[in-house]
């Protein structure tokens, strides 16, 4: 069961056993706490296998997503991998910014960036090709977290951008004991990249936020480059 859907079952499980200690006092009906507690348990069970946690997921990011600076946050985010994407030759289809226009796309996963070729484990990609290619989408993955130390000393977001270096060592027969220090060197990377074309990130941070097309960001980022070029 995925962390978020028993989160989510812990604070009905404290409201329901706060409400239980309360009955004896105020005039709640014993029926209440038991009727609210079966009910976050079936929804969050069908949640869970049925849809895979998004509807826990929709929920918890539509509660944040009233913090203004949470959705900055995910904005910084979501554009270092863009950026460092459009950099290295990795072809964008797409991008969101809430699990709910996650779901209405229909993209896998908790959204953000969506790249054509993300799965490595299905593409034919010749040995002498792999390191380079695993090089590449580690260094994308992990711009995220990069863009969000560099933008906020620290990086809240970034779990599952781990969990697809991991998996991605774990399908090139590497040792999950590479997990680490391949995370740490993508890193750096991609931190230099951002911090290299710094400008050109702001104003794709300002595109995306107004939820320009992948085709408009693309363009945000050539306009500044050229504007850099012209400059120096």
């Amino acid at each position: 069961m995925q962390q978020t859907a028993l989160n989510l079952i812990a604070i009905g499980v404290f409201v329901v056993t706060m409400s239980s200690l309360l009955t004896p006092v105020l005039p709640i009906s014993p029926l209440i706490p038991a009727g609210f507690t079966l009910t976050v348990l079936s929804l969050t069970t069908i949640d869970t296998f049925a849809w895979q946690g998004r509807g826990v997921n929709i929920l918890l990011d539509w509660v944040a997503g009233f913090s203004p600076e949470h959705r900055e946050r995910i904005v910084h985010h979501e554009a270092g991998h863009f950026l460092v994407a459009y950099f290295l030759g990795v072809p964008i289809t797409g991008y969101t910014l809430s699990a709910w226009e996650t779901w209405r796309k229909g993209y896998t996963g908790l959204g953000g960036v969506v790249f054509q070729t993300e799965d490595l484990s299905q593409q034919a990609i010749p040995p002498s090709e792999i390191r380079l290619v695993l090089d590449r989408f580690c260094t994308v993955w992990m711009a995220g977290i990069a863009a969000e130390n560099l933008v906020y000393d620290q990086a809240q977001g970034g779990a599952e951008d781990r969990q697809k270096v991991q998996a991605a060592l774990v399908t090139f027969g590497r040792p999950s004991s590479e997990a680490q220090i391949k995370e740490r060197w993508a890193q750096i990377q991609a931190t230099t990249m951002l911090q290299k074309y710094w400008q050109a990130y702001e104003a794709l941070v300002e595109a995306m936020s107004t939820k320009a097309s992948v085709t408009e960001c693309y363009q945000a980022i050539q306009k500044h480059c050229q504007e850099e070029k012209v400059s120096s």
